[in-house]
Order: structure tokens, then sequence, then C-alpha cells
């Protein structure tokens, strides 16, 4: 499957149907937190992180130390790439313009269905904006970044990577990433990195430069009323183990496919965010109590987290 970073120059996907109600009180609102990166190799876009920092994709800046940022009042300045990380997809700029006004993150997942917004510079056309859903969450893609991805029908192109993903209330819930282009077979599927992951990976950046990428080696689902009803699961909140990569740390430490992790680290566990923060605290190779209900028994284990 060919998976296209959204400053790739090929033809954006099909657009989507907006709904009949208007986003223009939220999108001038939000605007100004917006902002076009601009590099030697192309254009992507980027969201204020800080009155002085913007946070865009890593493939965005690629190389480069330097930046050109361009904001909605048509004003430009120069950037400082301060630091990257490939694996997550993500940098972090230093502006030469000041006090900037910073976009509201929300670091709750949104659900399959809620409404969302992207707004970027797709092909280069400046603060453009389109609508849709969240069509999925938890994905990965071939090649792409390690964080598990929202997927969304709203239309994302070349030169959206790096900008907002809002939800219907101005919130940023995601940065753009990538999309599957029309010649994979392909409609409207676009991914945008959580804004949990953006943040937590944004101030290791800056408060350290590089960021440690401790790894479970499992796929993890949400468990719902639903699948609990269907598939005879006693537990009632917890991360649904999918699967397990063999000869991960997971797979060694005694997780199997069907285990409810219930208990991480000494921290109740609701959802598979609630792992995720509890890997992106922890350090690799750091041995953690991993508590899960195996049918009607609970199990407790220990894993050995590891690096990607």
């Amino acid at each position: 499957m060919g998976v296209v970073a959204c400053t790739d120059s090929r033809s954006p996907p099909a657009p989507a149907v907006a709904g009949a109600d208007s986003h223009a009180d939220v999108v001038a609102r939000v605007a100004p937190s917006a902002v076009t990166v601009r590099v030697e190799e192309g254009v992507g876009s980027g969201v204020v992180l800080r009155p002085d920092v913007v946070v865009t994709n890593e493939h965005v800046v690629k190389t480069n130390r330097q930046a050109r940022i361009r904001y909605a009042d048509g004003q430009e300045s120069g950037g400082e790439v301060l630091a990257t990380d490939p694996l997550s997809d993500l940098a972090v700029i230093r502006t030469e313009r000041k006090n900037l006004p910073v976009a509201e993150f929300r670091t709750e997942l949104p659900r399959p269905g809620d409404a969302v917004l992207a707004i970027g510079s797709p092909l280069g056309l400046e603060f453009t904006v389109t609508a849709g859903i969240v069509s999925g969450l938890h994905r990965t893609l071939p090649g792409g970044p390690l964080s598990e991805l929202i997927q969304t029908d709203a239309p994302i192109s070349p030169g959206n990577s790096g900008g907002a993903l809002l939800d219907s209330s101005g919130r940023v819930v995601g940065i753009n990433e990538a999309y599957i282009p029309p010649a994979q077979g392909a409609e409207s599927l676009g991914f945008a990195i959580p804004s949990g992951v953006t943040l937590d990976v944004a101030e290791k950046l800056l408060t350290a430069g590089k960021v440690e990428h401790p790894y479970l080696g499992a796929s993890l689902g949400n468990l719902t009323p639903e699948i609990r009803e269907q598939f005879g699961i006693s537990a009632e909140r917890g991360a649904l183990v999918l699967e397990v990569e063999p000869a991960g740390p997971a797979a060694a430490g005694g997780l199997r496919a069907g285990d409810v992790i219930v208990r991480m680290k000494d921290q109740e566990v609701g959802d598979v965010q609630a792992v995720q923060a509890v890997l992106r605290s922890s350090r690799v190779g750091e041995q953690v109590p991993v508590s899960v209900q195996r049918g009607d028994e609970k199990t407790e284990l220990t894993v050995a987290l590891g690096s990607r």
C-alpha cells in the first residue's frame, strides 16, 4: 500500500461533502494559530504550540535547520528548526516572530464519527480548510510514524503535512501527517498524529532535543460494551490486546491476543489512550507491571519495554 506524506506533489484525494452547518466562526478563531512552513525543498503547514514555537512534521523540514514561516495576517518571519524526531514524524521550530496566538490542543482522542476540520496549505494554497469526520482510530501505516494515527475522510492533500486537524470546537486533535492517494484505489483516506502524542514529543524535543520510544509490541483496541457482550469478556474497562508481535516485549512478558489490560505501572487502564500515556512516561528497558483480565482470571505480568 502506498502512503503519501502530505508534502508530496501527487494529485489530492477527491473532496468530501461538507455538512450543512457553517464552520466559519471556528475557522476564523483558529486561523491565527495556523502557519505555512517553507523550506528549500517545498512547503508544508504548522501549528503554533508556544508564543514563539511552531510544531510541524519532520518530513516537512527534513534536514533543514532554517525555515520561513508565513502567518494568517500575511506577514513572514524566519524560523530555526530546534529538533526533529523521524520516528514520530514531528519537529519544533523557534520563530523569530514572538507573541503568537497559541492553539488549544485536546489530548482526549475524538470518537469515530466526530466532525473534524483540516486546516493547512495544500498544494501551496495557504490556509485552506476542509471538513469531514473521524473515520477510525489507532491506525498504523507502512513506513509511517510510530504513533497510532487518527484516520479521517477530511480531504488531506500535499502541503497539509504538519497542519491542524480540529474538532468542531476548534481544538487541535491531531497533526495532519499523510494520505493514501487515489492511485492506490483509496478515496478520502487521511491520517493525523494524535495531539496527546504531539504534545509529549514536542515537550521532549524542546527540553532534551531527542525522544526515546518505549515499545510494547502489541496491537490494542478499546473495549466497547458491544465487544464485551459479543465475546463474553468479563472486564468492564481496559485495552483489548488484538495482536502480539512474535518475539516482541509483550510476547516475552506473556501477553496474549484476547487479554484485556486493566492496570499498568500502578495506573488503571480504561482504554488504549491510557496505555499510550503510560508508555510515554516510561523508559526503554523499564520493567513494567501489567495486570490483564484473561477469561475470568486476572493475571499479573511484567513486560520489559523495548525500543523503536
